[in-house]
């Protein structure tokens, strides 16, 4: 496999850019140590909290290690990608979202609707931020490449608001987007031509959000999602599956990682065949219909370098046999999260999404 050839150098220097990724977050407590008392790279399979940037209290409280800072909005008219704004959605929640639009745009006469594309980020449902550096590598071809109006979605994270808690933030965040009066909404983003996206526990998200979306369509409007974009999406189980079992020791997300996160995120009290991890443990008759029935297109991306391979495939297998319209692409080597440290692999993607809107919104 081409993961298994790349050299040492090679692997610590991505390790320490995902550590770098995942530690770019908001604190969960008052206790934080600078990021220059923390050495890095920590081996994730000997100290998974560590390697979070993380620490488990005696009292079972987590204090973050590390706080890097984030990328601020760009409202900058000589920016030549994009421009940024940030908005409130539930100020009592704290959630919020960061609209993007091609700088292009505001040099179009008239003003050029834009496919909408609503963004989940990932970092196991306990880590990360719209705001994480990290993210720039996806949302810039995004914004530029198809191109599209992107809403990437602030939600609450565990372990102090487990699931459903994301969920539910993400379906309210459809909402305040069909009823907002922002200017950059109205003026260039085509509600008619929506998407939900998501990367890792943000793919997660997308899927469960999306199945709640397709239920109550109506409700909705004038916001019509064509179709869902899961990108390396983070699912388990209680049976450990070959890819796991191949690559439990994997440096960037073994399975000390995996098991931690799912701890801290799952309800309390239930196990990882629940439905919120393992979506293909129960399939209900007709839990697809009206996905069906709305002719989405779905994209399950992943590849074999990423111990959570075998449940993305499963997952678009089971869409596959139940008629959902559903593509996966799956490339050899790489790991989990690798876009976002490879230029050429993140542009890869963002023209598989292009393909994916252009045959939604023209069939």
């Amino acid at each position: 496999m081409l993961y298994h050839k790349f050299v040492a150098r090679e692997k610590l220097s991505r390790l320490y850019c995902l550590q770098k990724y995942l530690l770019s977050t908001k604190p969960l407590s008052n206790k934080i140590i600078m990021p220059d008392q923390v050495q890095q790279p920590v081996d994730p399979n000997e100290n998974p909290y560590g390697y979070l940037g993380m620490a488990k209290n005696p009292d079972g409280s987590i204090t973050r290690l590390a706080q890097l800072p984030g990328t601020p909005a760009s409202s900058d008219p000589s920016n030549p990608f994009h421009l940024s704004k940030d908005l409130d959605i539930n100020q009592s929640k704290g959630t919020w979202a960061r609209i993007f639009v091609p700088r292009e745009a505001f040099d179009s006469s008239p003003a050029k609707k834009l496919p909408l594309i609503i963004y989940v980020h990932g970092g196991g449902f306990i880590l990360c931020s719209v705001n994480s550096s990290s993210f720039d590598a996806l949302y810039t071809p995004i914004v530029t490449e198809i191109p599209a109006v992107v809403v990437s979605v602030e939600y609450r994270l565990a372990p102090e608001h487990r699931l459903p808690a994301a969920y539910e933030d993400c379906f309210e965040a459809l909402h305040w987007i069909k009823k907002s009066k922002d200017e950059w909404l109205e003026k260039y983003a085509d509600f008619s031509k929506a998407f939900l996206m998501g990367t890792s526990a943000g793919g997660n998200i997308a899927y469960h959000v999306g199945l709640h979306a397709a239920a109550c369509v109506d409700d909705l409007g004038p916001l019509q999602i064509k179709g869902l974009i899961l990108h390396q999406p983070f699912f388990g189980g209680t049976e450990r599956t070959e890819s796991e079992l191949r690559l439990a020791k994997n440096m960037v997300i073994p399975l000390t990682v995996c098991d931690l996160m799912w701890d801290l995120s799952l309800p309390i009290g239930v196990d990882r065949d629940h439905e919120y991890c393992n979506p293909t443990a129960e399939i209900k008759s007709g839990q697809f219909d009206q996905v069906k029935a709305l002719r989405w297109k779905v994209l399950v991306t992943g590849c074999d370098g990423d111990p959570l391979v075998d449940r993305q495939i499963e997952l678009w297998k089971k869409l596959e046999e139940c008629g959902v319209s559903a593509t996966g692409k799956f490339d050899e080597g790489g790991c989990h999260g690798y876009e976002f440290g490879y230029p050429d692999k993140a542009k890869e993607l963002v023209l598989r999404i292009k393909e994916l809107v252009k045959s939604a919104t023209t069939s």
